[in-house]
């Protein structure tokens, strides 16, 4: 339960901040207990991910706080000249359920639409039923056919184009 008194900070890191760390190793953990494979192997792919691809001018990842501690984060990328490709969307799980990923992704389209990028990209994981639901929540429009089952789509693709108000000043 948030403490109403906690004061809520979104950080801009780089990926190995230590602010950056419980977010990679959350997903790694999540990732395996999703699709397989060890919680090591998956945290090295992540580790692994250029850091540039998260640096300005192209990208950024951001980290939520409250008080100190790092309770969510996501971050994108360039996907193309007008395009952000969204990735590592992360709430702690003992902080789920209270609307922060809704927040990153807020923050996210923000620093995205600062950046001068018209749309938003993504995927998520057939087995991640959740992110799913946020994306749909947050006005994002599903780019494959939901009557077909999850795992035969297989990455789930969604996109979403700002409000031409939105679009900043590219950095």
């Amino acid at each position: 339960m948030q403490d109403s008194t906690a004061r809520r900070r979104v950080h801009r890191v780089a990926q190995d901040d230590p602010l950056a760390q419980p977010l990679l190793a959350e997903l790694a953990l999540e990732y395996s207990n999703r699709y397989g494979g060890g919680v090591g192997e998956m945290h090295t792919a992540l580790r692994e991910h250029p850091a540039t691809a998260f640096a300005a001018p192209d990208g950024a990842l951001l980290v939520v706080t409250e008080d100190t501690v790092p309770v969510a984060g996501g971050a994108f990328q360039r996907y193309d000249a007008e395009t952000a490709e969204l990735k590592r969307i992360w709430t702690a799980r003992e902080h789920r359920r209270r609307g922060l990923g809704q927040f990153v992704v807020e923050q996210l389209e923000l620093e995205i639409a600062r950046r001068g990028y018209r749309r938003v990209y993504l995927t998520t994981g057939w087995r991640q039923p959740e992110a799913v639901a946020l994306y749909l929540a947050t006005g994002y429009t599903a780019r494959y056919d939901a009557s077909v089952p999850a795992a035969q789509i297989g990455p789930h693709p969604f996109e979403k184009y700002l409000a031409a108000g939105e679009w900043g000043e590219t950095a």
